[in-house]
């Protein structure tokens, strides 16, 4: 354990990897026909924004970059200014520079018209990194594992319903009839997955174009539900990159089929949310899976117990909306013990079924909407943690974790709030400044929801 934890060389600047306008001319050259680019920066909550581009703006993509202003990392999930976070008119809402991501500008094939995107990250004035942003803030924690000779290895799972979007808008119902007798769920079906074909087909050639290492596509446990699998990377970046451009794909193509295509975390009370589980590995300096061989499994149960002891601290990063705290139920394939296990899916941290040298760690709380930068973040660092530590977890879960008397976790977002904001972690993790500005964008959100009257309320109370 001492020799893989070991510091070792320095980590290398940064700067020098930074994105020259030479991949934009490459793309260019093969690509003359493009007339826009959609130029995309997710936010704190993961949500794109960004701005529209005629094709020659391409040409700014690496130096000196596209101005945005910083406090686009100061928006609500709605997209409205948090004062709370003095990020805004306070400083005089000063632009960054967002610039392109190296090997993620490609073409968008659901566009009606020959278009292009461009994923980004957020530089300030002076070229640094700029603090705030989810992306740079996983990069802080990669640049970790570096340190000590190490390098993660991930993916995702990203479940999501499709759904007719006049009907789910207007009753919250999926606008689905599943015919007489009751609700099908088909889970695991094959027949449902040819119903979609003409769709999936579109987001693998979608996927394709841009990249991305789509694996299995599988019928999930509701009406309506699907999961989508990334390969592994062994380049954490990459791997969320991955998943916040996933989500657009399914978003663009479902759009295209007239169908809504929701990453909601319980967008229904009587069917399984939709989770985004992470898996994870470490490889050493000689690319050897520090969790398989002699001495593995201990250092994956300490990995583990890392991510049990920061689980609450992180919770807040995992479940970031208030909808997603209903996904919490017990029996429902979401964890609500802090409990891990050996291929048991009822349990927060699970040991897959696997060889030896695919030995891992399935993270399975996060909600679909959640951003993925974050919550690898607090994966890595929970795992990192209990490397460092070198504390044994409680003994594993055999069977139901839910009704196993082992510490719960809230389901209530203010408690989680307090969590997030007075842990030391996380203020390691992200630094004073990130932890304060995303707990107060929370708050913000927790308010509107609080101020909320439902329509149950008024045909109860009329």
């Amino acid at each position: 354990m001492g020799d893989i934890m070991r510091e070792s060389a320095p980590i290398a600047d940064r700067h020098a990897d930074l994105p020259t306008n030479d991949e934009a001319e490459a793309f260019m050259a093969t690509n003359p026909l493009i007339e826009s680019v959609d130029f995309l920066i997710p936010d704190i909550n993961g949500v794109m924004r960004g701005k529209w581009g005629p094709a020659e703006a391409l040409g700014k993509v690496g130096h000196p970059g596209i101005n945005m202003p910083l406090s686009i990392f100061g928006l609500d999930v709605w997209g409205r200014e948090v004062e709370s976070t003095g990020i805004h008119i306070e400083t005089g809402d000063i632009d960054g520079y967002c610039r392109a991501i190296p090997g993620r500008i490609n073409l968008a094939p659901w566009s009606p018209r020959p278009s292009a995107q461009v994923l980004m990250s957020m530089y300030t004035e002076a070229g640094e990194p700029y603090e705030i942003d989810p992306r740079n803030a996983l990069q802080r924690v990669v640049d970790r594992f570096t340190a000590k000779g190490l390098r993660p290895v991930t993916a995702f799972e990203l479940e999501f319903y499709l759904v007719d979007p006049a009907v789910f808008q207007s009753s919250g119902r999926m606008g689905k009839d599943s015919g007489p007798g009751p609700d099908q769920q088909h889970m695991y079906s094959l027949s449902e997955l040819r119903g979609q074909s003409e769709l999936f087909a579109e987001i693998r050639a979608a996927a394709l174009a841009q990249g991305l290492p789509i694996d299995t596509i599988i019928k999930e446990a509701a009406p309506g539900q699907f999961e989508v699998n990334l390969k592994h990377r062994d380049d954490a970046m990459a791997a969320a990159d991955d998943t916040v451009l996933l989500r657009r794909v399914i978003t663009e193509c479902a759009h295209k089929f007239g169908l809504r295509a929701t990453f909601m975390a319980k967008p229904f009370l009587e069917w399984s949310g939709n989770g985004m589980h992470v898996h994870a590995s470490i490889l050493d300096k000689d690319g050897n899976n520090i969790f398989a061989g002699e001495g593995g499994d201990q250092r994956l149960q300490h990995a583990a117990a890392g991510l049990l002891s920061t689980l609450k601290d992180t919770l807040l990063l995992y479940i970031p909306g208030f909808n997603g705290y209903r996904r919490l139920q017990p029996g429902s394939y979401a964890p609500t013990r802090i409990a891990w296990g050996r291929n048991n899916r009822s349990v927060v941290v699970r040991v897959p079924a696997s060889d030896d040298k695919a030995r891992r760690l399935e993270h399975r709380m996060s909600g679909a909407d959640a951003n993925p930068y974050f919550v690898l973040a607090g994966v890595l660092g929970g795992m990192l943690e209990g490397l460092e530590n070198a504390k044994a977890p409680p003994p594993p879960v055999e069977g139901n974790a839910y009704n196993v008397p082992l510490p719960q976790l809230s389901d209530d977002m203010d408690d989680a709030i307090e969590d997030f904001e007075r842990s030391d972690f996380i203020r390691r993790l992200f630094g004073p400044e990130l932890r304060r500005i995303f707990a107060e964008i929370k708050r913000e959100e927790l308010k509107a929801f609080d101020n909320e009257i439902t329509p149950l309320e008024r045909s109860t109370y009329l």
